[in-house]
């Protein structure tokens, strides 16, 4: 931070000051948006933390408030210090604090940094893999309400500050080392008003034209990938196979190895055809690289069999590949290689790309592929080409939070899609479509029905309005997590 802003906050330190009181309510706001986006129990590093008031209110399992005012951290010790909160003196732009941290908060500070692009390259420092950047700010929007705030007392007089667009705070990531993995506008109405703010903050501040006027930039990203993964990842396929015998052969001959050592898990799923008897068979007569392991799923639909093989995996690499072979095995390197090599943390499968073969999908399932595709990235705040495609990879330690995540959703999603999809979106990890080439069905029909199926989709897209796109403001807590995402 600019050294001629210290005795500012030095002296803003020693005053319960009016316009912070009044502005208490807005503060709670942007707290219970960073607690929906926070697993609780992670580790967390604020970077102007002043004196500490939000940090607690985040749950960490260890969280360390830095700030250049010595000031402020006295009164941060003061008000918060104990067993799993410490704050210290120290400087954004050179502090290493020789360890890695889950989450990362700049909760309205770039307006106040010197050099912006030096401090966000430093705090890769305190990164992970998996850590995740959330930066608030003020969008420039409303610059002249925050003029008016503060003639009228309302907001606490500032300093000359920087004024950042979404662009430019995206800009200043990328050329940083930084990847941005979802971005909004949030807090349509900055006061905590009965109903109304519930309605506007929550459901009117995503609707088009409204979404873009929030007073509250929200901002997450991820560190760039400058170093590949180990290849010594192993790699579990797990294939669900209903009513796919004559399927069985194929898979095992096509399934290609990935990374150190692949096991192939066939989850049988209530066939009417003799799918148990030719995975028992073909797989006590295999002879080639891959370990092949199988079960019969104990209840229905895909998700089920899904969850199985997951559980029963134990490769580092998770990735479905669908009994039906149309999204060809010989994709799977693709989608393993952008995971090892973290260009994205979940993988998922897009058959919208190139041109299908002629029976490959019906036409009113690529319309509706088409409409939840769409539905889905608005949902998301991410591109998603194809929501439906069987083929989908993921770190099994991102599977492992990613299911206590979605443990609050039941058993609404039938498929499978939905629950990964969500659950990824909610854990902000980067997902990326890898385009594969959709293939005729060679043995069998389809277990898909287009209109029984796709009213379950409808109900699933309403589901992921409430509890992704309207939740940001949920007083649903995340559910507690395992520590350590770095």
């Amino acid at each position: 931070m600019a050294s001629s802003l210290k005795p500012h906050f030095d002296e803003a330190a020693s005053k319960d000051a009016k316009p912070r009181r009044i502005q208490k309510t807005f503060h709670q706001q942007i707290a219970e948006l960073l607690r929906f986006r926070i697993l609780s129990d992670s580790s967390i590093l604020e970077v102007g933390c002043g004196k500490g008031d939000l940090l607690p209110q985040l749950s960490p399992a260890r969280g360390l408030g830095i700030d250049f005012s010595e000031e402020m951290i006295a009164a941060a010790k003061a008000r918060h210090e104990d067993a799993n909160l410490h704050f210290s003196v120290a400087d954004a732009a050179h502090f290493n604090p020789g360890e890695a941290f889950d989450h990362i908060v700049l909760d309205y500070l770039l307006g106040y940094i010197d050099d912006i692009q030096s401090c966000l390259e430093n705090l890769l420092k305190s990164a992970g893999p998996r850590t995740r950047l959330h930066i608030t700010s003020l969008n420039t929007v409303w610059r002249p309400a925050l003029s008016i705030g503060q003639k009228l007392g309302w907001v606490s007089k500032q300093p000359p500050s920087n004024w950042l667009s979404t662009q430019d705070i995206v800009n200043l990531l990328e050329i940083s080392g930084w990847e941005v993995v979802s971005k909004s506008c949030e807090i349509l109405l900055p006061f905590q008003i009965p109903i109304i703010s519930p309605l506007l903050n929550r459901f009117a501040a995503r609707l088009p034209l409204l979404r873009h006027l929030g007073s509250t930039l929200l901002i997450t990203a991820r560190p760039q990938t400058s170093v590949a993964r180990p290849w010594n990842l192993s790699c579990s396929v797990i294939v669900p196979a209903r009513n796919e015998a004559g399927n069985i052969r194929p898979a095992l001959e096509r399934i290609p190895s990935l990374g150190s050592e692949t096991e192939v898990i066939f989850i049988e799923g209530n066939s009417k055809d003799n799918t148990w008897e030719t995975i028992q068979s073909e797989a006590s007569r295999y002879q080639g690289p891959h370990t092949i392991r199988s079960a019969r799923q104990p209840g229905k639909g895909k998700w089920d069999a899904v969850r199985l093989g997951f559980e029963m995996a134990k490769g580092d690499v998770l990735v479905i590949q669908d009994g039906d072979l149309t999204a060809p095995p010989e994709d799977l390197p693709k989608f393993f290689n952008a995971i090892a090599d973290g260009t994205c943390e979940f993988a998922n499968g897009s058959r919208l790309v190139y041109p299908m073969e002629s029976r490959a999908m019906r036409f009113l399932n690529l319309l509706g592929n088409k409409f939840f595709a769409i539905t889905l990235s608005f949902l998301l705040g991410q591109n998603v080409k194809d929501s439906l495609c069987g083929t989908k990879m993921m770190l099994r330690q991102d599977y492992e939070k990613l299911k206590r995540r979605i443990e609050s959703f039941g058993d609404f999603d039938p498929f499978g899609d939905f629950n990964l999809l969500f659950g990824s979106a909610l854990l902000h990890l980067k997902i990326r479509d890898i385009p594969v080439r959709y293939r005729d069905r060679l043995y069998g029909d389809t277990n898909i029905s287009r209109f029984r199926h796709g009213f379950i989709l409808l109900q699933m897209a309403w589901f992921g309005l409430r509890k992704i796109k309207f939740a940001g403001f949920s007083k649903e807590r995340q559910p507690e997590e395992v520590k350590g995402q770095s």
